[in-house]
């Protein structure tokens, strides 16, 4: 979330360096179908440390914050066709540690998709229950700005040159960031949820609901019913939403592997009153927060 407000169509790739994060996400929350297989994914293949592990839930993330927390009680994997998380993304802090997380996936055998978007450095992947993951490191020197081609985005590289933002990942250039071979170790202190990207019903309708969060508009392509909900800083990418699932997908029905929600934190007790002060959605208050619900009953946490 950012105080910058940028133009539908052309976004260029850094905004004011003074700007700051006026929001930050806490733990993603995931119902899982196995405890001990997903722990052992987050640990293993991602590189999370277990922060907290009890029979009803385990926590994962670095030695100072929760990234991830599981639930067990799902019955079955990710279901198609259905609104909820498209993927969350653990962004790491430093390119030699985005390539660390890449060489211990490799060595694991997990199947990935190393994706170039120009902007940022990806590596798709999913969990034991078909969950969507991202790892994402933030490259947005090597972005001049994203434009509108016939409602197709495209990223324009600082040397001018084009690219539809969905070139594969020279692995190599990118593992030449290590300085050493070790996979054994975390995630370290700065790695964070640095996104979230949504399945919803209705892109107008939850375009509203989180631009009354604060969330700028930095790319709308409705051929592709994708809105990309501006985050703070250069890489303008915080919370993403799309149809892909098809319009009015319902939300995912309990007992399937899926994302409980998720958390915002803002930076100011003022801010967050300012936000709940313009919700006509009905909000909780819980021990964690205020709990609400985009119009595709995607779960939120805010506080503060």
């Amino acid at each position: 979330m950012s105080l910058e407000s940028s133009t539908a169509g052309v976004v260029p790739a850094v905004t004011d360096p003074r700007a700051r994060e006026v929001a930050t996400f806490g733990a993603v929350h995931l119902e899982v179908t196995d405890l001990g297989r997903s722990t052992a994914f987050w640990q293993e293949i991602v590189g999370l440390a277990i922060r907290s592990e009890q029979p009803h839930e385990v926590q994962l993330g670095t030695v100072t914050d929760t990234l991830v927390t599981l639930h067990p009680g799902a019955e079955t994997g990710f279901l198609n066709r259905h609104s909820g998380l498209y993927h969350l993304a653990i962004h790491p802090p430093t390119a030699a540690d985005f390539a660390r997380i890449l060489l211990r996936m490799i060595r694991a055998g997990w199947e990935i998709s190393p994706t170039d978007h120009i902007m940022s450095k990806a590596i798709y992947l999913l969990d034991p229950d078909g969950i969507t993951i991202e790892i994402t490191l933030e490259t947005p020197e090597r972005m001049l700005e994203t434009i509108l081609d016939d409602d197709v985005p495209y990223i324009i590289r600082r040397d001018g040159t084009r690219s539809n933002g969905r070139e594969p990942l020279d692995i190599r250039r990118a593992l030449d960031a290590l300085p050493d071979d070790d996979t054994t170790i975390p995630v370290p202190v700065g790695t964070k949820i640095g996104h979230v990207h949504l399945y919803v019903g209705d892109l107008d309708a939850a375009y509203t609901f989180y631009k009354a969060l604060g969330f700028n508009q930095a790319v709308w392509a409705p051929r592709y019913h994708f809105g990309d909900l501006g985050g703070g800083g250069a890489f303008n990418h915080r919370i993403a939403v799309n149809t892909w699932q098809g319009v009015n997908a319902p939300q995912s029905p309990a007992g399937t592997a899926r994302m409980r929600n998720f958390t915002l934190h803002l930076d100011t007790t003022e801010r967050l009153d300012h936000v709940l002060g313009t919700l006509s959605h009905p909000v909780t208050e819980t021990e964690n927060g205020f709990l609400l619900r985009d119009p595709s009953l995607n779960t939120l946490i805010l506080s503060a």
